[in-house]
């Protein structure tokens, strides 16, 4: 008996080591995993732990609409030459509405050819966030990314945040790396010549910048009219800035709805036209590009970092028609933001762990390595490249946004400020098409060819017909 009770106590010691053993091993385990239950280990443990289960397949398809994500990529490769994964890529523009029915169509079939990975801009990132093709993206929680504390971390725009979050499940499928808070970006020597100065305070107080209304901007406007200059290109200028500070989207509880700011357009719009204040050109077009030239005789564009960089510094003119150097940038009397690129997963992905690298490195690594950086201050592809505005306000603090493009000027000193007004609840699914019958219903009254009431009922009979939106 007295041998029968010695091996239970035995027993009940080895029982008690091992739940100890176990007890520890869950202490390691939480403090290498934290609350979000993914496999990255921090900085103050030496804690191993197991690796992912590694993809079933090394080939990434990468879907786009320009070649910026996908040189990205390629940059991230050469910087990365263990990153062992073949891209694919596939770009189709937007031009004529190609790239959404190509990229629904790649998603549906699925396969191995299926897009990976695949972005979507500001016009029709609803649809692939929140709206019809949201089901095809993953969480980047699922795809093993600590999202929560990268956010956080990276200081990541609240409207970027906002726009990826999927309202079904309230997960984060998509961020951005571009900040598109909107400026008045103007020609120095015009300002000098209309009112003595170039000085972007000054800019700012004769167009209203920072108001919230247009009437010092229409004062200002007259004022260059009796110099001979246009206050700006086109009402395309104007109606960036008041679309996207507009209070509500183009749908409210399913319906076609026209807030009062957009609304207005029409009246800004054939104010701007009946008094000569703008050369009445047409956005991405020869007229508005020619408008940015040294003799193009327009003041200023609204818009974000990236249209100096890619668009004002692509057409402003060569040798005596150069306008370099002859820019500046102020806050606009209204507060907007303008485009932008988001990058989604897809949730049947096979190359997981390559995908989610990529997309971290992309839209949350706020580290002098990740893309965001070098992306602000210009150093991705080497020095002397281009600035942008990005979406983390970690690298923002520490990055260096002085242009010579614009004599010198340190444009995050606005573009950074300009973010907070980007408001992330004005866009639907069907931005691209119902802004493009917008903008005709606009043009047709400034025009002459119907009255105001005319436009909006036949831009509301446009929106049913093509979209069946009542």
């Amino acid at each position: 008996m007295k041998r029968f009770i010695a091996a239970l106590l035995c027993l009940a010691m080895i029982i008690g080591c091992l739940t100890a053993c176990s007890s520890e091993e869950k202490k390691d385990e939480t403090a290498t995993t934290g609350t979000s239950g993914t496999s990255e280990t921090k900085a103050d443990t030496k804690t191993e732990v197991s690796a992912p289960a590694p993809d079933e397949k090394k080939v990434i398809n990468l879907w786009a609409f320009t070649d910026e994500v996908p040189k990205m990529v390629e940059r991230y490769k050469e910087l990365n030459p263990s990153f062992d994964y073949e891209i694919k890529t596939t770009i189709i523009a937007t031009t004529d509405g190609a790239y959404q029915p190509a990229l629904d169509a790649a998603l549906a079939a699925g396969g191995d050819d299926a897009p990976d990975m695949y972005c979507a801009e500001a016009a029709f990132i609803l649809k692939y966030s929140q709206g019809d093709a949201s089901s095809f993206a993953a969480t980047y929680k699922d795809l093993g990314i600590d999202v929560d504390k990268m956010i956080a971390d990276a200081a990541i725009s609240d409207y970027s945040v906002a726009i990826g979050t999927r309202p079904s499940d309230g997960q984060v499928v998509g961020l951005g790396y571009q900040a598109t808070g909107g400026c008045f970006i103007y020609r120095r020597s015009i300002a000098k010549d209309t009112w003595g100065t170039d000085d972007p305070k000054t800019v700012q107080d004769k167009i209203g910048g920072g108001s919230g209304s247009w009437d010092k901007f229409f004062a200002a406007a007259e004022e260059l009219k009796a110099k001979g200059y246009a206050i700006c290109s086109g009402d395309g200028d104007m109606w960036h800035a008041v679309e996207n500070s507009s209070d509500k989207g183009w749908l409210v509880d399913g319906k076609l709805y026209i807030d009062p700011k957009r609304g207005a357009f029409l009246d800004l719009s054939k104010k701007l036209k009946d008094n000569g204040y703008h050369h009445d050109t047409q956005d991405w077009q020869e007229g508005w590009f020619a408008d940015m030239k040294k003799n193009g005789g327009v003041l200023g564009f609204f818009g974000p970092a990236w249209l100096i960089n890619y668009t004002i510094g692509a057409n402003c003119g060569e040798g005596d028609d150069s306008s370099f150097g002859d820019w500046a940038v102020c806050n606009s009397p209204i507060g907007f933001f303008w485009g932008g690129t988001w990058v989604l997963a897809n949730k049947d992905t096979k190359a997981k762990n390559g995908v989610a690298e990529l997309i971290k490195w992309i839209t949350l690594d706020c580290s002098e390595t990740g893309l965001q950086y070098y992306w602000a201050n210009g150093t991705l592809n080497g020095e002397g490249g281009t600035k942008d505005s990005v979406a983390s306000g970690t690298v923002m603090a520490k990055s260096d946004g002085k242009l010579d493009f614009l004599g010198g000027q340190n444009m995050f000193d606005y573009f950074v400020p300009a973010n907070q007004y980007a408001n992330g609840k004005n866009l639907t699914q069907y931005d691209e098409s119902i802004n493009s019958l917008w903008r005709d219903a606009v043009r047709a009254y400034t025009g002459g060819t119907v009255t105001r009431d005319e436009a909006i009922a036949n831009f509301k009979q446009t929106v049913k017909d093509s979209l069946g939106i009542d």
